[in-house]
């Protein structure tokens, strides 16, 4: 039976840029392995080294789970297509907490009948609504592409208290899709920059600044203030943390990911269905899931799922009958198109299923969890080489292949001189191009994936030596040739 496969944009760059393959199978597993014959680079992203499906990934199969269809050894209904689901990868430094203001004793002025009427007319949301609006008290943490919208909305729709949580500084990059920053704020802490933002918008807002990185230490001090939590973060560490956190201070989870074309949005709330641990017991194992900064992201697609977390932020405050809670929605806005699929509580999820094991964040490294720490016992270690380093062996004459894995519109933009290029997916049928008797040097924009690409070609047999650029074309742009285009 012919069985079609939809490859998502994040693991496209191991499948050799396909969008959809169709295989012959039984079962999901089946469909599954025979994914991976075809394009070898994706078997590490669909299995686990025991064989079982990665706990990152979701499959559907139409509009139904694997688990609804009775698992991944389940006969497959005729013609049966599969869409595959990875993860999306995304304080003390706060000023006064957030004071509690009861609904019920918030009044309006007139100016504020004013300026919010367009939603007071709303039977959804009328007077009562925009009074539990302005008691309310939301923390979005990350203010980058989607907390931009996320701050621009709530704050002009009327919510009384922002907590805008980021360590990080604006710089000329983000300004593609962070509409909350100017190019005057370029330098500024961001997380001060979309405060004043919010202030021109809206000077009745309170903002809370936290200009701190959320750790495990102080997560359930500053998400306790609130009443919901907005991730728009994007890496795992962090979604794993907030959602945790979220989980044991009884928290909404307003969740939005992006890359490249395409989006997710949903809401975990473990008291009324699951968390982001249910969806996604396991991270996705480093590297094989690349983040914007890598594969890019088109700026409005930041906009259209961050103004989807507002909207459900909202929903949630005024108590609307249909939240995201247990509903999941794909966004593919380059072909616009909308995915929707029900997610479920794990009952052996280990915080909030019926047995948890885990009751305070202190008792995870979460770095670790995701596979970040340098020692790295699941992967085969790849020696580096500086930019200078490099530099020095180019001009000595040594024998060395420079590889070239990044994607074909990335080097549009900044062409490494002398470089070979082969995509991670081809890698291991290309390998015969290589020279057998040269170090091989792999680069890409950052020397992440040229990582994940040197091990690929080890593990498919290759016997010579590899060597990773570190920092990747960026570092050799800011080290040795600052002619060259910085992306």
């Amino acid at each position: 039976m012919t069985v079609r496969i939809l490859i998502p944009a994040t693991l496209r760059g191991l499948a050799g840029r396909e969008r959809e393959a169709a295989v012959e199978a039984r079962t999901a597993r089946e469909a599954l392995e025979r994914l991976a014959e075809i394009h070898p680079a994706l078997r590490p992203a669909l299995f686990t080294d025991a064989g079982e499906v990665q706990g990152f990934l979701n499959l559907f199969v139409g509009s139904k789970s694997l688990e609804e269809i009775g698992g991944p050894d389940a006969l497959l209904p005729a013609d049966a297509e599969i869409l595959l689901v990875p993860a999306i990868s995304g304080g003390s430094g706060a000023t006064d907490a957030p004071a509690e203001v009861p609904a019920e004793k918030v009044t309006l002025g007139n100016d504020e009948i004013l300026r919010y009427s367009r939603q007071l007319l709303l039977r959804e949301v009328g007077v009562k609504g925009q009074k539990k609006l302005k008691a309310a008290k939301v923390l979005i943490i990350g203010c980058g592409g989607l907390g931009a919208p996320l701050a621009l909305y709530l704050a002009s729709a009327g919510v009384g208290t922002l907590g805008l949580l980021d360590f990080d500084l604006v710089d000329e990059t983000n300004l593609q899709r962070q509409v909350i920053h100017g190019t005057r704020d370029v330098g500024r802490p961001k997380a001060a920059s979309a405060r004043d933002s919010v202030r021109a918008i809206n000077p009745k807002v309170k903002t809370v600044v936290h200009q701190t990185r959320l750790t495990k230490e102080n997560a359930l001090e500053i998400i306790s203030q609130y009443d919901i939590v907005a991730d728009a973060t994007d890496n795992f560490v962090a979604r794993y943390l907030i959602s945790d956190a979220c989980v044991l201070a009884g928290k909404p989870d307003v969740f939005g990911g992006i890359y490249q074309t395409e989006g997710q949005a949903g809401v975990f709330d473990a008291r009324r269905g699951g968390c982001w641990r249910c969806l996604y017991p396991s991270p996705p194992p480093a590297g094989v899931i690349p983040s914007c900064a890598e594969g890019g992201v088109i700026g409005s697609l930041a906009g259209l799922v961050g103004s989807i977390q507002a909207t459900e932020v909202i929903k949630l405050i005024v108590g609307a009958e249909e939240p995201l809670i247990g509903r999941l929605i794909l966004i593919d806005a380059w072909r616009m198109k909308f995915h929707e699929f029900r997610t479920k509580k794990n009952p052996a999820c280990p915080i909030c299923g019926e047995h948890p094991t885990i009751t305070r964040l202190e008792e995870i490294d979460y770095e670790e969890f995701c596979g970040l720490h340098k020692a790295d016992e699941d992967g085969i270690p790849i020696d580096s080489i500086t930019a200078k380093e490099l530099r020095a062996r180019l001009d000595r004459g040594d024998r060395i292949e420079l590889i070239d894995v990044r994607e074909p519109h990335e080097r549009a933009i900044a062409k490494f001189p002398g470089a070979k290029w082969i995509p991670v997916g081809q890698l291991a049928r290309r390998r015969d191009e290589l020279d057998p008797e040269a170090d091989l040097i792999f680069l890409c924009r950052e020397g992440k994936r040229s990582i994940l690409a040197a091990r690929t070609i080890i593990e498919a047999g290759w016997r010579g030596r590899c060597l990773n650029l570190e920092g990747g074309i960026d570092e050799w742009a800011r080290e040795v040739d600052p002619s060259m285009p910085r992306y």
